[in-house]
Formats: structure tokens, C-alpha cells, sequence
């Protein structure tokens, strides 16, 4: 399978991100997750094939479970029932894409966060708290922490995101949309907590991101995926060191071991990088959904 690291569609482009080109179908938004993968706020070559499919189909899990708690953007994600005009691009689209509605995009990234790791981690050794947010004394690389607490950050479609206060978040947005969504992004962390570490998992943070739709909160974009989640296997956690994780890290681990200075086009990844890095991926996918990954 080759990567698929770009599309160019006969629809207008509504958006071009790291990952996902969006087009504007009129009534609906097509999504389409390539196989490009980024880090360090670079996209890199090659990209990671079938990727964009494993990513597609583990949130539109997480979407179906949570159809209860909360609504969300998704019209359709069975290719077969797309609009005709798109049946064209079939051997592109198939497994990759989704049918989504337009929404008001809330411009903040909702961050769960229940363990101490990544950015948290250095955040607390310098200043003994966590966006602002004053933790006890003591804590371990990748402890957990006595309570999952609500990071928010500004989006950025480039770079890296900013880790604001609750504070900034609600004179950004407002008091009561700030307080509905940290609630509902600690409610929909602790149940995917729960539910991932029943299959082995842990669920270290994860982003979110809301639309509103009609006057109501639903949840856009991707949702638990191994590029929004810190996942975990919880039979080699340890507490102290940091833990191996289903998502690409192999990826940064490469280009930490290089002479790239960050600033300059990256190194293209080896195959060796990008086949254990696919594997991750798969694994995870078939940790949470206890299904074969789909081809």
C-alpha cells in the first residue's frame, strides 16, 4: 500500500490541516485523513500508509460510543451511502472519509489530562503545577494525578497550540460555554479512561474539540485517536520512566537521534521507522476496538 499524502479533489477545499484535507460539498463538509504524519510542527516525508484509515475508523468508534453523551458532526461514514459525485474517487475516499456537518468551530482545544507526561511534565518540574494548575509536591514522570484536571489551548492550524488559563478560555468564549466544556471534556475522558483500561489501555490525556450546531455543543474533528491520545499499555506502565506508547513516537525518537536542528525541512523517515510506527498504530486499534485493523 502507498501512502496517500495528498488530495486534490474537483470540490472547493475548505481546509487544509496536518493531517486532513476538508472539502466543502455545500451542504456537508467531506472529510479525508491522509497518511501524512507530523512532528515537531513539521510534516514529514513519506507519509505512514494507512494511516488515515486507521485514524478514520478508531474515531468514528469512539464517536458511536459515546452517541448517548453527546452529539456530534458525523452525516455519514459508510462510503457506499455517499452523494454519487463522489463515487469517482472511490479507491482514494474508501475507509478514509467522512461525511460531517458545518459547524460554528469553538476555537479553543479542549485537553484532558490524567496523568504527568509530555509538556505537563516539564511544565511541573520548573514551576510545581500544570498550566497553572498547582499539583502536589513529589510527583514521577507519568504518575497519575489525583485528579484528571482541564488544560485548554488555543488552535493553531500551524505550529504549536498555546496552553491558556480557564480564565483566557472564558473571556474567549464565554463563562457558560467554558464551564460546558470542561465539564464535558473530564466527563468524556474519565469514561474513555474507564473504557480503555478495561482492554488494557491507559488513557494518559487526550484534546477534544467542539463545534456548535443549531444552538447546541456537539464534538468535531477527531475524537481518541492515537494522534489526539497519549495511550498507554498498562502492563509495562511504571510510574518514574516514560512509558512506550501506541502512537509516533518512534517517529520523534528518529528525528531526536539526528543532527536536524528543528528549524530546517526534516529527514526523511526510513522504512523501519515508518513500518514499527504503523504497527502502533494498529496495535492500539485493536486494543480498544478488539477488531482486526482494517486493511
Amino acid at each position: 500500500m502507498n501512502a496517500i499524502t495528498s488530495t486534490d479533489l474537483t470540490f472547493p477545499l475548505f481546509k487544509r490541516g496536518k493531517v486532513r484535507d476538508v472539502y466543502d460539498l455545500g451542504d456537508s463538509l467531506l472529510f479525508v485523513a491522509t497518511d501524512r504524519i507530523s512532528a515537531f510542527d513539521f510534516v514529514l516525508e513519506p507519509g505512514i500508509p494507512g494511516k488515515g484509515i486507521l485514524l478514520t475508523q478508531l474515531s468514528n468508534f469512539w464517536f458511536r460510543q459515546f452517541e448517548s453523551t453527546i452529539h456530534n458532526h458525523l452525516i455519514e461514514t459508510d462510503f457506499e451511502k455517499f452523494p454519487e459525485r463522489l463515487f469517482p474517487y472511490r479507491d482514494l475516499l474508501y475507509g478514509r472519509s467522512i461525511l460531517v456537518r458545518k459547524t460554528e468551530v469553538i476555537p479553543v482545544e479542549c485537553v484532558a489530562r490524567g496523568y504527568l507526561v509530555g509538556s505537563g511534565w516539564k511544565d511541573y518540574q520548573k514551576t510545581g503545577a500544570v498550566c497553572g494548575i498547582s499539583l502536589p509536591g513529589g510527583l514521577r514522570l507519568a504518575d497519575r494525578l489525583p485528579e484528571s484536571i482541564f488544560t485548554p489551548a488555543t488552535k493553531a492550524d500551524e505550529g504549536h497550540d498555546e496552553n491558556i488559563s480557564f480564565e483566557k478560555m472564558e473571556q474567549l468564549v464565554g463563562v457558560e460555554t467554558a464551564g460546558r466544556l470542561k465539564e464535558l471534556t473530564l466527563t468524556l475522558y474519565r469514561q474513555a479512561s474507564e473504557y480503555a483500561l478495561n482492554r488494557g489501555i491507559i488513557l494518559a490525556d487526550t484534546k477534544l474539540e467542539f463545534g456548535v450546531s443549531g444552538g447546541e455543543i456537539i464534538l468535531i474533528d477527531e475524537i481518541f485517536t492515537s494522534d489526539s491520545s497519549r495511550y498507554w499499555p498498562k502492563e509495562s506502565y511504571q510510574p518514574g520512566v516514560s512509558p512506550p506508547s501506541y502512537d509516533k513516537q518512534f517517529v520523534r525518537d528518529f528525528l531526536e537521534s539526528t543532527p536536524w536542528d528543528k528549524s530546517s525541512p526534516p529527514p526523511p523517515l526510513p522504512p523501519e521507522v515508518i513500518a514499527r510506527t504503523l504497527d502502533k498504530y494498529r496495535e492500539a486499534y485493536r486494543a480498544i476496538t478488539g477488531e482486526n485493523p482494517p486493511a
